[in-house]
């Protein structure tokens, strides 16, 4: 799902009005239905509501909601923050529909009007104050609107974004004038602000609501912000058909471990088994050898020369590598390194201590193939691009990275961005903060190396892989909760995830 910015969604409903054709009046009722829908689905009618309407169209939307809902019979009490005096002709419609139905429309001119609004009365409060347009921070009679939801201890809706934020770049923005959602009804199209660390944590739980937008002007406007979703999953998984063998999906090669770091290589060589990967090798330190035959018996070994580290060589292989977690930053595991990047031809998987290894040489960074795929989590990006100002700066720091060394990387983090050499940044939507724990990216390195070596191309197998990961996170959140979650868990959950998936595939989407 392409993920525009403001100005493209202003343009996507001026095309849609000028090309459906439909009046903004009624393309505005629309978009409301859907919000009044999904309310409806989730709070009685005797939820107290107060609506909070700005004078646009963003409070034309509230006003529309509003309407809907009192004639459903639902306890609503609704209010205009008249800050400058105008309103937009759609809001003028809407309030006088308003006064048809005999919902009065209360005005809030001042700091005091506000005061007398007793929140105990309520347990909602819809917030359609500014919308997705805002490109200056709130101050004024509408910050002081904001401080009192924010403060009135109301469950909080917003509709289509929280008043105050910024639809892409915050940076200029101040946290004390954003509304604090506890969810966000986005119409059509998610923001890329939602899905920042910054400034992400005011949406709450984002619903993206289809309102009927044009779909042609989807396809023919291009972003470079992708959010992956189940059907951009369903897209990429490859059905298996009943003469399948091992031989089909590939040999997937975890180099992983060190003394004292073997866990890393058993989640890894587990996740990769789990994966799907036709055969599945392990190559570690010598010493630990039974360990990984009796933790992942289906997995082949092969080993290193000495006891405890990676180190010597490797015969070249046609494996697909998946190389780094937990295999430390001796200066032999480092040489260890550097010699199988320089004798690969095929795109391999860079994780862990092998990504903190190449860091700081650009000369090897140069040598590793094409379209191979990092995994850094932000502290290991860091140590590749330095620091960043903020979130817009490392986004470019990200893309850089990747159009530079023509590489495919994952940022991992709640919402992990993929980026491709073609300009790409691809959001994930699932995971959890259960799974910021030990050993949850080697589960992701060996489950993107599986996906890679059944011939998924580079940026198919690090999409699917990170969504496939961040699912399992959130079946095992279901079973366990977040505190107690571990990695061991994610893989547990992989093949449910996949079997969902399997299934929807065969039943044609």
């Amino acid at each position: 799902m392409k993920i525009f910015t403001a100005e493209q969604i202003r343009d996507w409903d001026k095309f849609t009005i000028e090309n459906e054709p439909i009046r903004s009046l009624d393309l505005m009722e629309r978009a409301a239905s859907r919000c009044t829908h999904w309310i409806r689905k989730n709070y009685s009618q005797d939820t107290g509501m107060v609506f909070m309407c700005g004078p646009g169209n963003n409070g034309g939307d509230g006003l529309v909601v509003a309407r809907q809902l009192h004639e459903m019979f639902y306890k609503v009490s609704c209010y205009h923050i008249n800050f400058s005096g105008q309103t937009s002709e759609d809001f003028n419609q809407n309030k006088q529909r308003l006064n048809r139905i005999g919902l009065e429309l209360n005005e809030i001119n001042s700091k005091e009007d506000l005061q007398k609004i007793k929140s105990n009365e309520y347990s909602l409060v819809v917030d359609a104050i500014f919308g997705s347009g805002l490109n200056r921070p709130a101050q004024d009679l509408p910050l002081e609107v904001i401080k009192w939801i924010n403060h009135s201890g109301l469950e909080v809706i917003s509709i289509d974004i929280p008043s105050g934020m910024f639809s892409e770049d915050n940076k200029e923005n101040s946290k004390d004038g954003i509304v604090k959602a506890d969810a966000t009804l986005t119409l059509q199209s998610c923001k890329l602000s939602f899905l920042l660390p910054d400034f992400g944590g005011y949406v709450g739980r984002i619903h993206v609501l289809p309102i009927g937008l044009s779909g042609k002007y989807y396809e023919l406007t291009d972003s470079k912000y992708e959010l992956v979703t189940q059907n951009e999953v369903l897209a990429i998984i490859k059905k298996r058909h009943k003469y399948s063998h091992k031989g089909l999906f590939g040999h997937a090669y975890i180099l992983a471990g060190a003394k004292g770091k073997m866990g890393a290589a058993v989640l890894a060589t587990r996740s990769c088994v789990r994966g799907g990967a036709g055969l599945t090798t392990a190559h570690v330190p010598r010493s630990a050898w039974q360990l990984m035959q009796q933790a992942v018996p289906e997995a082949m070994l092969t080993f290193s020369e000495v006891d405890d580290i990676l180190c010597g060589a490797l015969v070249p292989t046609k494996k697909t590598v998946g190389i780094g977690p937990g295999i430390g930053q001796e200066a032999q595991t480092a040489e260890f390194v550097f010699k199988l990047i320089a004798e690969q031809d095929e795109p391999m998987v860079i994780d862990a201590d092998a990504l903190n290894i190449l860091a700081g040489n650009k000369e090897r960074q140069r040598e590793i193939p094409e379209r191979s795929i990092l995994t850094p989590h932000p502290k290991e990006f860091q140590r590749w691009v330095g620091e960043w100002h903020n979130e817009g700066h490392k986004l470019n720091l990200l893309l850089e990275l990747s159009q530079r060394l023509k590489l495919i990387v994952v940022l991992k983090g709640a919402h992990t961005i993929t980026a491709t050499p073609e300009g790409k940044l691809y959001f994930n939507t699932t995971g959890n903060p259960g799974m910021a724990t030990p050993g949850s990216g080697d589960v992701l390195t060996g489950l993107i190396t599986s996906l890679l070596a059944q011939g998924y191309s580079p940026r198919d197998a690090a999409v699917l892989g990170v969504w496939v990961h961040g699912a399992a996170g959130d079946k095992a959140q279901k079973q366990i909760g977040e505190q107690a979650l571990r990695a061991g868990d994610l893989i547990e959950a992989i093949p449910l995830v996949m079997k969902e998936h399997e299934q929807t595939v065969a039943q044609g989407g």
